[in-house]
């Protein structure tokens, strides 16, 4: 029996904030994934409920120079 690892609500909303800028620019999940130096299919994976993939910190700090902006940029405000 397979365990579903679930992401958490702060994990989609950090997923939710790269894609939107990743869409926001044009750029697909493979430009994506090459710039992050990942697999081509990591970012999709990340993207689906179906797989337990995420971006950790590193991630959010090669995300943060991808898009211009501050690592902050993909958090919330407030506590989810």
């Amino acid at each position: 029996m397979s365990k579903s690892i679930e992401k958490t609500s702060i994990e989609l909303y950090v997923i939710s904030r790269v894609k939107d800028m990743r869409e926001a620019k044009g750029m697909s999940q493979s430009e994506l994934a090459t710039m992050l130096n990942t697999s081509n299919g990591f970012i999709g994976q990340i993207e689906s409920p179906k797989f337990p993939a995420k971006y950790n910190l590193n991630h959010i700090n090669k995300l943060a120079e991808i898009f211009d902006c501050s690592p902050k940029d993909f958090l919330p405000n407030e506590v989810l």
